[in-house]
């Protein structure tokens, strides 16, 4: 509104309003690397609210950046960590400038490409490696069937990276790609601060509805491929579980990275427990006494983590030096992770 500057002495105010969706101080931060003629490309942009985004790259409708941007910060995420690209060929040089970002927690990009998937997965594997963990969320394109989403999930085959379906639509009711439906689903996951609270029926945000409703029968076939399925029952928009696209290791199937929750779980732990040590330890002897310390900080973090449902249970703590390197300490545990409640089953016994 504007202001009327008067010269008498006293306590002026003045007051806006504005429907801007900004970022969650809770949530974490959030990479996007798309497609955009505005902006610099190649340059990493701290995006906080969606006014900064289409100030930064414009707003041309449909799935553009800004809308993605928009879709992430509603649905939980702190911030966004954007980098523009010119074409196709400039996503594997976006993905490793937000592989040099720290502590974003997922990664998303502007494209259904399979290959500019591959390179997503390539990039968030390799910052994990450097211990900068995180996960990579992807869409399927237009119109895909269950198979073809199901072998999509196939070649990506990681615990760190999730595929959700089907698409969404826009306000006209016309179908959209899956990018949407992935930039919102990365802001709930962002902005969920219990790393073991299953995403299955968290409420997407800002979305209009979606292109297909699938059976029970193809839910299971998604899910068990390693797709995340999404849908729309009385006009919210929810997750009905979430997945990575790990199904196999080797050429056996394998369920342990399925559910969503235990890469979560493993990347709060660790970390955590890195952060701890890194913090208290910066400057110690290798000793005895140094290594009971450490071994009772390992423990007390282990504790949090148990008391507030992360882990059920640890067990194996052990500190020891490296034989082989005397300035190296050795640090070794054990912990189970706590499993997200999908299912309760009821079992009825009645008498007439």
């Amino acid at each position: 509104m504007s202001i009327t500057v008067h010269q008498r002495p006293g306590v002026y105010s003045s007051y806006d309003a504005s429907t801007t969706v900004s970022g969650s101080g809770r949530g974490k931060l959030v990479g996007l690397a798309a497609v955009n003629t505005v902006a610099q490309t190649g340059e990493v942009r701290i995006i906080t609210s969606y006014d900064q985004a289409v100030t930064a790259f414009g707003s041309a409708g449909g799935e553009d950046m800004a809308e993605l941007i928009r879709l992430t910060l509603k649905n939980g995420a702190s911030a966004v960590a954007a980098v523009p690209v010119a074409n196709e060929a400039g996503y594997e040089a976006a993905f490793a400038q937000l592989a040099e970002v720290e502590d974003i927690a997922l990664v998303i990009c502007g494209s259904t490409e399979e290959t500019v998937h591959q390179k997503l997965k390539e990039s968030v594997m390799s910052a994990s490696e450097l211990r900068r963990e995180r996960l990579g969320v992807a869409a399927g394109g237009a119109g895909e069937s269950v198979a073809e989403l199901i072998a999509r999930a196939e070649d990506l085959n990681c615990e760190r990276m999730v595929l959700v379906a089907p698409c969404a639509l826009d306000g006209q009711g016309e179908g959209l790609t899956g990018l949407s439906l992935a930039a919102a689903v990365a802001g709930a996951i962002a902005g969920e601060s219990d790393p073991a609270v299953p995403l299955g029926g968290a409420e997407l945000l800002g979305l209009n509805g979606l292109s297909q409703r699938y059976g029970d029968n193809e839910l299971d076939l998604l899910i068990l491929g390693g797709v995340t399925p999404v849908e729309s029952v009385g006009g919210t928009v929810s997750v009905v579980r979430g997945v990575t696209t790990r199904t196999t290791s080797g050429e056996s199937a394998d369920a342990t990275w399925r559910d969503l929750t235990t890469i979560r779980v493993v990347d709060d732990v660790i970390p955590g427990l890195r952060a701890a040590l890194r913090s208290k330890f910066r400057r110690a002897k290798n000793t005895q006494q140094s290594r009971g310390a450490i071994r009772s900080q390992v423990v007390l973090e282990l504790e949090n983590k148990l008391s507030r449902e992360i882990i059920t249970a640890y067990d194996n703590v052990a500190v020891s030096a490296d034989p082989e390197d005397a300035s190296r300490c050795l640090v070794d545990f054990s912990f189970t992770v706590a499993h997200g409640l999908n299912q309760i089953w009821l079992t009825a016994h009645i008498t007439v």
